[in-house]
């Protein structure tokens, strides 16, 4: 395992969190082109007068969470055709299932746990209709080899090769380390967003990590 690779790994199994610079980078491209909104007061009339049949109230609703679930999605998607359609499911999921928001937590809060099990569904389908593939650090080591590479990785680049050493996991355990380890949610957070009790979040994680450590081992052989 080359330097880079050991730094994020013993971050993972220790700290909980990845080398400052790729955090930035990470952080930069998800932002790009999402920002960060808060939950309107008039979330609550909206979402009645969308019951009651008012097609303008939904759109308000949608006008008023998309950057915040587009952010979410472009975890999941970093193909901007495949991302815009992953946020149209969410809304039309939560527009079907509307009835069955009872307003315990606040609306952004509902949609970031369909936007989760909307984004999880396009992995494993993605999952499904591919064969697994090598793996390899090729990338990994040519930024490593540079010096001080890593505190000069861009936004995209640092998104760009998480994205792809996390996409060799099975579904699951990419989920659990993305709202673990990147997106920072805690275990009850990550239970909330996934349906999972908090001692499956735990050991999920346990397991995922386990599995990332191993994948990085064995590089260029098939992840099983």
């Amino acid at each position: 395992m080359n330097g880079l690779m050991q730094s994020i790994w013993g971050l993972l199994t220790t700290s909980g969190v990845l080398p400052n610079a790729l955090v930035r980078g990470v952080a930069d491209a998800l932002d790009a082109d999402a920002s960060r909104t808060e939950p309107a007061a008039a979330d609550g009339e909206d979402i009645r007068q969308t019951r009651q049949g008012d097609s303008d109230a939904y759109r308000r609703l949608i006008e008023r969470h998309q950057a915040h679930v587009a952010k979410i999605l472009w975890r999941f998607s970093r193909d901007r055709a495949i991302h815009e359609e992953l946020v149209q499911d969410v809304f039309v999921e939560a527009y079907l299932s509307l009835n069955s928001f009872r307003g315990n937590a606040p609306f952004s809060h509902w949609l970031a746990r369909i936007a989760t099990r909307v984004g999880y569904r396009c992995w494993k389908e993605k999952a499904r209709q591919k064969d697994a593939e090598p793996f390899s650090l090729a990338e990994w080591d040519q930024i490593a080899d540079e010096k001080e590479a890593i505190e000069r990785i861009d936004a995209d680049q640092a998104a760009g090769l998480l994205h792809g050493l996390l996409e060799k996991l099975p579904p699951r355990d990419r989920l659990v380390l993305m709202l673990r380890y990147i997106e920072g949610c805690d275990v009850a957070e990550t239970a909330r967003r996934t349906g999972w009790t908090r001692t499956m979040v735990k050991v999920q994680s346990l397991r995922a990590r386990d599995k990332l450590k191993k994948l990085v081992e064995r590089s260029g052989m098939e992840l099983i």
